[in-house]
């Protein structure tokens, strides 16, 4: 049912891992198959990390396959699901027999005890994130006007930047899953400055919007002992609570970043000066 798992880690190994470990335990690539819905597991938050591509056909959201006991049953039974089109074309998702069209950027929030979800659409190529959850929200589509973007950072620092609030509190409703939208301006390639560390969430990193010959270098690891990761067009990277979070790539892009741990506050973060990394 899984392309793949990743299991939690201690920053002790940063110390020794290679390059090839490091991609091997945080990078997530191979997302978006033509025809195919791929998941991942990651031990952190317990985040499912997916995505489907339906092309010409359609694709159903896969049942739970183990253990046994649970074999057949919903996969949202315990789950929520934020689902974002990153695709050219417009795709429709349909949720317990309820249809709702997405257009490039625009998410959908799908609630606990959902049975059925299916993905359609020539062109779409959904982006899948789910957590556990303890209740069900209403479901909700949307868009990069639903909510008041935040306006960051400014083109001599190289880091001007929209930031999209999308599945937040004051925007929709969800019982752990945080999921927004950042989009870089032209002539602008740094991310998430200042940079920071929040102990208390996981966060997933999608890169996207990337030319094919491009390339973002994303940052991880503790502040005195950043590492990186060469990271191209629609990969992901899971960042532990541990670790700094941050990237430069070598043109404007977007990213998706969703969280989820104890708490929803957006603003939960110990900042750190660019002086202090080392």
């Amino acid at each position: 049912m899984y392309d793949r798992t990743y299991y939690a880690t201690h920053p002790d190994m940063m110390e020794c891992v290679s390059n090839e470990e490091l991609r091997a335990r945080h990078l997530v690539g191979g997302l978006f198959r033509s025809g195919e819905i791929i998941l991942t597991y990651s031990h952190g938050e317990r985040f499912i990390i997916g995505g489907a591509v339906p092309g010409k056909g359609a694709l159903d959201l896969p049942r739970q396959q183990e253990p046994p006991s649970t074999a057949g049953h919903s996969l949202l039974e315990r789950r929520e699901l934020g689902i974002v089109n990153i695709g050219t074309g417009e795709g429709r998702v349909t949720v317990d027999g309820e249809t709702v069209m997405l257009a490039k950027y625009e998410t959908l929030y799908v609630p606990m005890g959902t049975t059925d979800v299916s993905f359609a659409g020539d062109g779409a190529r959904f982006y899948l994130l789910s957590v556990p959850a303890h209740c069900a929200f209403p479901m909700r589509k949307l868009t990069l006007t639903d909510t008041s973007p935040m306006e960051r950072g400014s083109l001599e620092a190289s880091n001007e930047r929209t930031i999209h609030q999308l599945i937040l509190p004051h925007s929709c409703q969800s019982a752990s899953l945080c999921l927004g939208l950042t989009m870089l301006k032209p002539g602008s390639v740094w991310n998430t400055m200042p940079p920071h560390v929040h102990e208390r969430r996981s966060e997933i990193y999608l890169y996207f919007d990337l030319p094919e010959e491009d390339r973002v270098f994303h940052y991880m690891g503790q502040p005195d002992a950043l590492r990186h990761i060469v990271i191209a067009n629609e990969e992901a990277v899971i960042s532990p609570p541990w670790s700094v979070h941050m990237g430069s790539g070598t043109r404007a892009y977007a990213f998706i970043w969703a969280m989820a741990g104890e708490n929803q506050d957006y603003a939960d973060m110990d900042v750190l000066d660019i002086c202090q990394l080392a």
